[in-house]
């Protein structure tokens, strides 16, 4: 079990991560300052008091609170929402539901989201969030492997979050694209994993995975990308013109 600790509701947090049978290590999941993060939080429309509601319970009762996006990503998300005007929103790792009900903020009034969880307690406690916070007619939550759950899923998706298993991003990627629609993104979350992927010390199959992913986004000549220092690395595709 990690051992996590974590202020302004997981906006920084110190992992002390079991690596194999003994080898520990400290993660911090993001890239800036926590000072900087502190400021860009400061100055980010603040959360509803449901979701600030919905980070606290997160943080007190499940493990790898630092899963859950946060405040400045959770923003972020529910921008390109309202910037493509996703009606039809896909997204792979759902956790507590925190990011499916930022993006849920931004779609128009007839959208809809498609949320895949593996955990059927983590499923449970974001169905009860989103139950909650009035969206239970417009979010899905799937249980089941996602790859299982993609390949009976038709699209198109105006907007696809990508934040499950690291060493499944390259066939998540690969599904996504072919269910996005011709305006649509596709945002990817992790992408500098804590700055490990500059490291050429960690061969872990994570960062490993991490790095793959990045190297195909960025020579996959059927998209443009961008990748952001957004807390943990943000990268945002669309397909090319």
């Amino acid at each position: 079990m990690a051992h996590i600790t974590c202020s302004s509701y997981g906006q920084w947090f110190s992992v002390k991560a079991s690596l194999g049978a003994a080898k520990q290590r400290t993660v911090s999941w993001m890239i800036v300052s926590p000072e900087i993060e502190q400021y860009a939080e400061a100055h980010t429309t603040c959360e509803t008091a449901q979701i600030k509601d919905l980070a606290a319970e997160t943080v007190a009762k499940l493990e790898d609170p630092g899963m859950m996006v946060g405040a400045v990503e959770g923003r972020l998300l529910e921008m390109l929402a309202f910037a493509t005007k996703a009606r039809s929103i896909l997204e792979i790792g759902t956790f507590s539901g925190y990011s499916c009900l930022a993006m849920a903020a931004g779609m128009p009034s007839d959208g809809h989201i498609t949320t895949c969880e593996i955990s059927e307690r983590h499923a449970g406690i974001a169905r009860r969030n989103i139950a909650r916070c009035g969206y239970a007619d417009r979010i899905d939550v799937l249980l089941g492997p996602a790859l299982d759950t993609l390949a009976t899923l038709d699209g198109p998706f105006d907007l696809i979050f990508i934040d499950a298993d690291k060493h499944n991003y390259i066939p998540y990627y690969e599904a996504a694209i072919d269910m996005l629609s011709p305006a649509g993104i596709i945002v990817v979350d992790n992408t500098l994993w804590s700055a490990r992927v500059l490291d050429p010390g960690d061969t872990t199959e994570d960062t490993s995975a991490i790095r793959a992913f990045n190297d195909h986004v960025r020579d996959d000549p059927r998209v443009v990308c961008v990748l952001l220092t957004v807390r943990d690395g943000v990268t945002i595709i669309r397909k090319a013109v």
